[in-house]
């Protein structure tokens, strides 16, 4: 699994926003990487909408947020759609963005793991746990002070 101190791997996957999100495109600004289970789950829901409602703030401190699973690009955003998302949500179906990142669970799904990126590409913090704590990380991390 990436770790503190890593360099993000690089990935590209079509996103809800159409076109393609690539994380080197955005290498400058700090990055929020999130990984969620599953579109159109109550836990996934929860998590998306609550980045959605500080996505503004994010914005303004120049902070990309992204959203990753292993959903087809329909599902995605058939999901974004529902969040109101005004960040992107990438497509991941053949899962080698979570398996990159060494967050592929034994159910074929992407584990709750957020990654926080520093301008330089490097890990700065690794959550898990519910879904909200992933939120109040990335706010305390980016947002505060």
């Amino acid at each position: 699994m990436v770790e503190v101190g890593d360099s993000a791997p690089e990935f590209e996957g079509p996103s809800s926003l159409g076109g393609n999100f690539k994380l080197s495109e955005h290498k400058g600004h700090p990055v929020v990487v999130y990984f969620y289970p599953a579109a159109s789950t109550p836990g996934c829901r929860i998590e998306t909408k609550a980045f959605q409602d500080l996505h503004a703030e994010f914005q303004k401190r120049h902070v990309t947020l992204v959203g990753v699973s292993v959903d087809s690009p329909e599902a995605e955003a058939k999901f974004a759609g529902e969040c109101a998302t005004g960040f992107g949500l990438v497509a991941d179906s053949k899962g080698s963005i979570a398996t990159a990142y060494g967050v592929m669970g034994p159910s074929g799904r992407a584990s709750r793991v957020t990654f926080l990126l520093a301008p330089d590409g490097k890990v700065v913090e690794k959550v898990s746990g519910s879904p909200l704590t992933h939120v109040e990380r990335a706010k305390a991390r980016f947002l505060s002070g």
